[in-house]
């Protein structure tokens, strides 16, 4: 069985876009993992190449033969395209780093390839959510040449999130996709932030396509209190997602937002489980965005409280340690394990602020806390080139702010922005 593109054979792989390599003969009802990673072979390049020009650098012979199509064998096959695209690839390096009025040079970038979830977590969804219509979603060849458009300007670690992320249909043809610049060097890490409850089906693909460590939201192990967060959620699941990351060989970030009256009860239990599995634990300041009543109000604590309610416990030794996001971490000398704090409120992260967030549908947010935004959806979809897009870029990147502005506002009982968190990625 011979790789041929979509379309005619004539089909071009213009510049920056990605042309999808389908295979013949393959029943889509009947894929199987290894097949479904198959078809996400991509080409792309800043000039416009026909497929048959790439095509000789292949050799002679049949790729993915059917009867035998492993994880490795598409692996491999992989790397000899990413070969055969490395000349047109390189040409798409040279336009200078992303770097904001500050000085601050970005360098990681969140996405949210869906606003949908099957939670409706209180403090990130309303219970019964108004969700985009699926057309207005970028598609996953979209995702993928907006993350690479990115990635040559200098970003160096690209996380996936949602709503969950691992809800998209055919998600994992994006994690094949992108991992070609893990293989080319250009990316340092390719992660994700999910809800854990189909980890159990994910964990090895997920992996396989160069996802070493990945974040976990989880607030509570008591499982009443679960599904009171989450509304619809079952902790047996997220649990036995946890178990098949492990066992895939992921490694495994707890995140758990801080709820006042809810799990700060909890905290030291979730240390122990955490690092008795060694994983390590962040703790997580509830934010202001959505909607927000009475109980989002009394549910906000403080972290600088939190610490110093563990400090009576435990001996909490600074740490040095970035992951390249906004925590600030200690290690915990009774467990051995690192214990995160994300302290917007209280003490917010921004002088080193290196992030930037793309929605579901190509809205670029420069700061998690303000409302002012850039679409990047109309200049992705005007070209085929990616001048526009760059441009949309630059200019958006010029008005990264310094810093956000959330505050609880009780006199109000008003969020500071009104967009949920699924809205922007969690």
């Amino acid at each position: 069985m011979h790789v041929r593109p979509s379309g005619h054979e004539g089909s071009s792989c213009h510049s920056n876009h990605i042309k999808f390599i389908n295979f013949a003969g393959v029943n889509r009802r009947r894929e199987t993992a290894p097949r479904r990673l198959a078809k996400c072979l991509v080409l792309d390049g800043r000039q416009s190449k026909r497929l048959s020009e790439l095509w000789p650098c292949l050799g002679d012979r049949n790729l993915c033969d059917r009867n035998s199509l492993t994880m490795e064998s598409v692996q491999a096959d992989n790397m000899l395209i990413d070969r055969a695209a490395a000349p047109e690839l390189d040409r798409a390096r040279g336009r200078a780093s992303l770097v904001d009025p500050f000085g601050r040079a970005i360098s990681y970038l969140r996405v949210s390839v869906t606003d949908r979830c099957d939670f409706r977590c209180v403090y990130c969804m309303a219970e019964n959510m108004t969700f985009l219509p699926k057309a207005g979603l970028l598609t996953l060849e979209e995702l993928d040449r907006l993350c690479s458009a990115f990635i040559s300007r200098g970003v160096r670690k690209l996380r996936l999130t949602g709503g969950e992320p691992l809800v998209r249909r055919e998600i994992m043809t994006l994690f094949s996709s992108l991992s070609r610049h893990l293989r080319s060097g250009r990316l340092d890490e390719l992660t994700l932030t999910t809800n854990g409850s189909q980890l159990g089906k994910y964990a090895h693909e997920i992996r396989a396509h160069g996802v070493r460590r990945l974040n976990v939201s989880l607030d509570t192990l008591d499982a009443d209190k679960f599904r009171a967060i989450t509304r619809w959620g079952s902790l047996s699941q997220v649990l036995a997602g946890i178990d098949a990351a492990q066992e895939a060989g992921l490694k495994i970030k707890i995140n758990a937002v801080a709820l006042k009256g809810v799990n700060d009860d909890e905290f030291p239990r979730l240390i122990e489980w955490a690092h008795g599995r060694g994983m390590d634990l962040t703790l997580i300041e509830v934010m202001p965005l959505g909607e927000i009543g009475d109980g989002r109000l009394d549910q906000y604590l403080p972290l600088s409280i939190v610490r110093a309610r563990l400090a009576e416990r435990y001996t909490l030794e600074d740490l040095d340690y970035r992951s390249g996001g906004p925590a600030r971490y200690v290690r915990v000398a009774e467990t051995g394990g690192m214990l995160g704090f994300i302290t917007p409120m209280t003490h917010n992260f921004c002088e080193s602020c290196n992030r930037v967030r793309v929605t579901c549908t190509g809205t670029l947010y420069m700061c998690l806390g303000q409302e002012d935004a850039a679409d990047l959806r109309k200049p992705l979809r005007a070209s085929e080139s990616n001048d526009l897009l760059f441009a949309a870029i630059d200019e958006a990147i010029s008005r990264k702010p310094k810093g956000h502005d959330f505050i609880i506002d009780r006199s109000h009982k008003r969020p500071a922005l009104a967009r949920h968190m699924s809205v922007t990625g969690g």
